[in-house]
Parts: C-alpha cells; structure tokens; sequence
C-alpha cells in the first residue's frame, strides 16, 4: 500500500470533458518526510522491527508542544516535528527511500482511483431511526402518541431472557474510522500540493486523511 497523508479542505465541483458537473474534494497535501524505515531484516546492531514499512510524517507541529523522545525522532531524519505520522508498505512506492526523503502529490496521476482513510464526524448518542434507518413503530393513531421513533421489540421473553449481541439499538454513531473506495483523481496540481478527488470523503474540514493508491 503506497500512499501519502493530506487535509481535506472541503468540497466542490467541477466540469469533465462533457459539460457533466461532478462533486468532488479537495484534498491539501506538501510533500510527506520520511522520518523511519523499519525492515524485517536484523541490522548490524542486531535490531529489527520485524517487518518493512515506512513512516512518513505530515503538518508542522510546534516544538514546544513536541515530547523530548519525538524531537530526537525528527531530527534523527533532519525535519521538523510533524503532527501525523503513518506507515506504507515501501514495495509499493516502487523507489528506495532514505530518511529525510519526500513524498508529493505527484505520486498520483489524474484519472487512477484511489482509496481514501478518515475519521467521520462524531454525531453523539443517536436514536435507531437515525443511526440505523428504522421507521419507528408505527403511526400514532390508538394512543401510540410515543412510539414514533421506538425501537420496538428487541427479542423474545422468557427464552433467551437477554439481548442477542448486535442487535441494532441507540448508541454513538460516527467518530469511527471510515474507508472509501475507488474515488477517481480528477486533478493533481503539483505547485500547489493539491488533489481533486471524485465524491466525498468522510471527515470535516480540515482533518487528516490517508490517500492510498
């Protein structure tokens, strides 16, 4: 999995070839720092990660925030403290990374899809009609004057005498980790490390997201 870690800035939409207006999400992304390169292999120290991966970092972070152990992180790969950090599998980059390496937008290219990772937004403690689509319980007609938007049964009495696990009830909603798929590049724009990607993606303005290819 070869990717890069951006900030979604919002929504808009543009024309295609045939005057077809089409949503998409701009997506804001200066090029990754590679700050670690882990290997399955035993070093010359006799350390190993156990398996090969690459960290790239992304978004300034000021370093008076930053804890002792992560500044020398950082200035082990000569960058700045950084806010996100998140591994790729190196194979897919198809290239050899060394540390302070970056990683732009234009390791896309217009028209490929792409896979896009981000936390929704929270919605809080939320009923069964809105975070499962139920229709309620009926109409209010023969006293149901409170039943419009109830659960209803939830199983039998006396046997099992419990709630089977899963059942669809009133709970959080949103705040989850969120993948969507096959969302096709519009528009990569290099000078101003930007994508325009197709449809949307989850997340509000101005959260992280991990574009993979």
């Amino acid at each position: 999995m070869a990717g890069i870690i951006g900030k979604k800035v919002g929504m808009t939409s543009i024309f295609d070839e045939n005057r077809k207006n089409i949503a998409c999400t701009l997506i804001y992304a200066e090029p990754n720092v590679v700050t670690q390169i882990k290997t399955s292999l035993v070093r010359e120290d006799g350390k190993t990660e156990g398996y090969d991966a690459v960290q790239l970092a992304f978004d300034e972070r000021k370093e008076k925030n930053t804890p002792k152990p992560l500044k020398g992180h950082f200035a082990k790969a000569g960058t700045t403290p950084k806010r996100r950090l998140v591994e790729f599998s190196p194979e897919e980059f198809g290239r050899e990374f060394n540390l302070g390496d970056t990683v732009g937008v234009d390791l896309f290219e217009e028209g490929e899809f792409v896979d896009v990772v981000g936390l929704s937004k929270g919605k809080g403690f939320q009923g069964v009609v809105k975070r499962h689509g139920f229709g309620g319980v009926g109409g209010r007609t023969h006293g149901q004057h409170n039943r419009g938007r109830a659960p209803g049964s939830l199983g039998p009495g006396s046997t099992p005498s419990r709630v089977f696990k899963g059942m669809r009830m009133a709970g959080k909603m949103g705040n989850a980790r969120v993948k969507v798929q096959n969302l096709r590049v519009l528009k990569v724009i290099p000078e101003k490390n930007l994508l325009v990607i197709s449809g949307s993606i989850p997340g509000h303005k101005g959260s992280y997201v991990i574009v993979e290819k």
